[in-house]
């Protein structure tokens, strides 16, 4: 199926007729395959005849569960033995009739399957061969195995996100590494469709989960030799002997070399405690910094100057800016800063945004009705393209309902599908 379509109108999804086949469990792959199917693709899922792992994990009806739902809306199924005899014939069938081919298998894996980029690009010149790796293609940690946690340990998001208990780094429960790689990988994959068009070919996309985590970590991840250099030349020598020693957690944090002034990080750029919660304040400018200042009665003669010329002063308007803080509501603050143009939230609980007026008139979040379960609020598409460009999917069907189906669409007659069921290649279940 071709994507070089012109005469649709302003109505027609980016990815109408483009055919996905996803080799992808957990959440990269996944999600970026839903992404495409909320564009208009027809994404056929091959899972294990067990499924996806995430089917099973606090299922809230029978092989179905929350994580599995958040990731692979709007998909078909097809349960598929991928190291039986016969696997090939049925792989050959999807992806002689795809655009794009989506994997993240464990490395020397997609060899062993015949699924590897080289092999397909010789088989398949008009695909797209879009894959995603823990620490990327290359190198000493090419072959081994990682998932978000471990990247966010590798990569120095983990560190960079800030959050510790009993002395030790913890990772947040959003795996961000994952959805940013997600997100680089679905656009990928619309350049190499966008440049198929011009070229006819198609290419190979890779997105690895490191390098996710380092966009995550964009503001740090730069170095001016000639400023930078010494600086962090100290850094890693006070760190390794802060490691040598074995110094708490914390005080191995302080290493760390901060692109941001620190005075933004103690007044200008944080959240306060307030009289019954927490606030969130960014004053990133100068004209920022005075409107706040203004607006909480915080003096501060120095808000044009470079802020680390005057630690001494700020250390005590550090104090001053919390006393001030406090001694009033989060509503109250909310209200003020805002008729003064500062950035700023209250800190909410992420089950609260299920219910937030700003959430429902913009249409972030959708109900979706599931056959079995009922109503469930769920994530809108995250980018929108007119009005109906990215459109919200609905609930997939039972695991292993559609494989007759799908198969007689790649050209199997009834004998043959019989068995391959027999032979145990794949399922079918009503």
């Amino acid at each position: 199926m071709s994507s070089d379509r012109t005469d649709q109108g302003a109505d027609a999804q980016p990815f109408d007729g483009i055919r996905v086949v996803e080799f992808g469990q957990f959440v990269a792959v996944p999600f970026a395959a839903q992404l495409l199917a909320e564009g208009g693709a027809e994404v056929i899922k091959i899972e294990s005849l067990e499924g996806d792992p995430t089917r099973r994990l606090a299922q809230i009806a029978p092989m179905e569960s929350r994580i599995y739902l958040s990731r692979n809306r709007g998909k078909r199924s097809l349960p598929l033995h991928l190291r039986h005899e016969r696997a090939q014939q049925i792989i050959e069938a999807l992806l002689v009739r795809a655009d794009v081919a989506l994997m993240n298998f464990r490395p020397g894996l997609a060899e062993q399957f015949g699924l590897d980029a080289a092999s397909l690009k010789q088989r398949f010149p008009r695909l797209v061969i879009a894959t995603v790796t823990p620490f990327g293609r290359y190198g000493p940690d090419a072959g081994l195995a990682g998932m978000d946690i471990v990247v966010q340990a590798r990569s120095g998001l983990m560190v960079a996100n800030g959050r510790s208990g009993d002395g030790r780094p913890l990772s947040g429960d959003p795996v961000s590494a994952d959805y940013m790689a997600a997100m680089s990988l679905a656009f990928g994959i619309a350049s190499a469709l966008l440049r198929r068009t011009v070229t006819g070919k198609g290419g190979e996309v890779h997105a690895s989960l490191m390098q996710a985590a380092m966009t995550l970590n964009n503001n740090q991840m730069l170095r001016v030799e000639s400023v930078d250099g010494p600086v962090h030349d100290e850094s890693k020598r006070m760190l390794a002997e802060m490691r040598q020693r074995g110094a708490p957690y914390d005080e191995q944090r302080m290493a760390q070399p901060s692109a941001r002034a620190r005075i933004m990080a103690d007044i200008y750029f944080r959240t306060y405690t307030t009289s019954d919660g927490w606030l969130a304040v960014a004053c990133g400018s100068t004209r920022l910094r005075a409107a706040f200042s203004l607006a909480i009665g915080l003096e501060d003669e120095y808000t044009g100057d470079d802020p680390n010329h005057h630690p001494e002063h700020y250390e005590g308007l550090r104090e001053q800016a919390e006393a001030i803080m406090a001694a009033e509501s989060t509503s109250h603050w909310e209200g003020v800063l805002s008729e003064a143009g500062v950035p700023v939230s209250r800190v909410l609980m992420p089950f609260e945004i299920l219910d937030d007026p700003q959430t429902a008139a913009n249409e972030m979040l959708y109900d979706l009705e599931h056959p079995r379960v009922g109503t469930i609020r769920m994530l809108a598409p995250p980018v929108a393209l007119d009005e109906s460009g990215f459109r919200q999917p609905g609930a997939t069907r039972p695991f292993a309902s559609e494989t007759r189906d799908i198969l007689g669409e790649l050209g199997f007659d009834g004998p043959d599908i019989d068995g391959f069921v027999e032979s145990g290649v794949t399922r079918h279940s009503i």
